[in-house]
């Protein structure tokens, strides 16, 4: 296999008939692949473009549930002490 470029590489057809399931998983892990045959490229295989995840909107919930006043106050003495007083 001959480099194009960083994420580009030659494979020959027969390469392709031999052992597809490999050269499936390297298109899974991100490679671009260029299929040529008789030194010319004829396909090009390449993982498919996935949607970016995309943020929450802040605020989502908005008046769903309420913080109670004490969430942030110590717990009580007998909660830590469950927990091996830590």
């Amino acid at each position: 296999m001959s480099v194009i470029d960083s994420n580009l590489q030659k494979v020959s057809i027969d390469e392709v008939t031999r052992d597809l399931p490999a050269l499936f998983q390297r298109v899974e892990a991100g490679e671009t692949l260029i299929i040529i045959k008789a030194g010319k490229p004829i396909a090009e295989i390449k993982p498919v473009a996935t949607a970016s995840k995309m943020l929450r909107p802040f605020g989502l919930c908005a008046g769903e549930f309420s913080v109670p006043d004490d969430f942030d106050d110590p717990l009580p003495k007998d909660i830590i002490e469950r927990f091996g007083g830590k």
